[in-house]
């Protein structure tokens, strides 16, 4: 978590330390078909990358990682998971995660449960309803994916690496929290 980040939560009122966060992963077209980081996914049938996100719930980027679309989810969400584990006691606060169905699995959240002491929230659309529905806790990841996709240089992954992605996923965080901040 970057001290903007810490700013924010502080600016309007929140404590420094985010107790839940939400988690996702989205995948995305790449440009370029040269970096051995590009996977095929399945679902689209298309080659991509995959960003997973760990956000606070005011939206704010705490942890990204850049992978292969063609790494499942859960291995993704460990790697992205020890990576906040790895933010120490700037998350001192942090208990629950909120993720979707395609985090369930009962290993899974054991591992994350012996490992970080964390609670994992799985959040399932209801199987009732028809189009879009708004998912408790949850919409927030997919609200910081938005913004991020406001930025044209991330509509489209253009990196060869995806250590330069995640960067420029950082810096669009860092400018959308200056301007809150301003």
């Amino acid at each position: 978590m970057t001290n903007a980040c810490l700013w924010v939560r502080v600016a309007i009122g929140r404590e420094p330390s985010p107790s839940e966060v939400a988690v996702d992963s989205q995948s995305v077209e790449t440009a370029t078909m040269i970096s051995q980081e590009v996977g095929y996914d399945a679902g689209k049938k298309i080659y991509r990358r995959k960003r997973h996100l760990t956000v606070d719930l005011l939206g704010l980027v705490l942890r990204v990682l850049v992978t292969s679309a063609s790494l499942p989810e859960r291995t993704g969400a460990k790697k992205l998971l020890n990576r906040v584990h790895c933010m120490g006691a700037r998350l001192n606060r942090l208990h629950t995660i909120w993720m979707d169905g395609g985090y369930r699995g009962e290993d899974f959240m054991r591992w994350v449960m012996d490992v970080f002491r964390w609670i994992v929230e799985v959040v399932l659309r209801p199987l009732e309803k028809k189009g879009f529905v708004l998912l408790p806790k949850r919409w927030v990841v997919e609200r910081t994916f938005g913004w991020l996709n406001w930025c044209r240089r991330l509509s489209k992954d253009y990196e060869r690496l995806p250590e330069t992605s995640e960067t420029f996923i950082y810096i669009a965080m860092i400018r959308i929290m200056v301007r809150r901040l301003a």
